[in-house]
């Protein structure tokens, strides 16, 4: 089957609030099967129209960023990138779980979003690869990481190991996670302090005792978090560069999209 390599029109089809600043979009399209999912922290492009109630225009082969940039300012859909939260392909169904807090226009379209809205969706890649001789997974990220790295847990073997630290605002904004044997999920609150605005995940690593074997890191997050982080694994913990994925998904001076 050939794969789609264009954005594809969808339809949402379910809107679900998973905690108090995350949302579920569930999604669908007749072209769906054909989206190219690679792994648990698959980026989707989403295509979003340019204004409230405006029409969305979308790029119509896969030469689309060229398309996209000669599209009229005024008609120009809003592009942002998320991770693909849950896919399948038989039911042609995608979610995308969005974070609610900021003015980005992610945000606001996850806020109000309901079913029979539409959004332009487009595969992007995953970068989760861990080498064979991984002998245990290091997962670091704030809420806009979550996604992922409850993908990441949710798909790894029953003899895997991992350690997870992920930042929230508090307990209510804790996502329900099943259980592994191998992972130790550690939540950390940073109440009052503003999202990517202290140094809380980086402490808290500087305390841990790390397992030891050979690691592999995902690191994600705001991205002065993610560097302060790869900085600290490489420095402090002896990783190797290539023993380390790290993405900045937002900047602090930004609102997480």
């Amino acid at each position: 089957m050939e794969l789609v390599r264009r954005p594809l029109p969808a339809r949402v089809t379910a809107v679900t609030r998973l905690t108090r600043q995350l949302v579920r979009v569930t999604v669908t399209a007749p072209e769906l099967n054909r989206f190219d999912y690679a792994g648990p922290d698959h980026l989707v492009r989403i295509f979003l129209p340019p204004a409230p109630g405006a029409d969305l225009v979308l790029p119509k082969t896969d030469r689309w960023w060229p398309e996209l940039q000669e599209l009229d300012p005024a008609i120009r859909p809003i592009l942002r990138n998320y991770t693909v939260r849950a896919f399948d392909p038989t039911a042609r169904r995608l979610g995308i779980d969005f974070v609610l807090h900021g003015t980005g226009p992610g945000s606001a379209f996850a806020a109000s979003a309901q079913p029979g809205d539409v959004l332009g969706i487009l595969s992007d890649g995953a970068d989760y690869r861990p080498p064979d001789d991984t002998e245990w997974q290091l997962l670091v990220g704030d809420e806009t990481a979550l996604p992922a790295i409850a993908a990441i847990i949710e798909q790894l073997r029953p003899d895997e190991r991992a350690l997870a630290f992920v930042e929230v605002g508090d307990r209510d904004d804790e996502l329900a996670i099943p259980r592994h044997p191998g992972v130790r999920l550690h939540w950390l609150h940073r109440g009052d302090t503003p999202p990517g605005g202290g140094d809380l995940l980086l402490r808290r690593l500087r305390q841990t005792a790390l397992p030891t074997g050979r690691a592999y890191a995902w690191v994600a997050g705001e991205s002065s978090l993610v560097t302060s982080v790869r900085r600290h694994l490489v420095a402090e913990r002896g990783l190797e560069k290539l023993q380390i994925y790290f993405c900045g998904y937002w900047r602090r001076m930004e609102s997480p999209a």
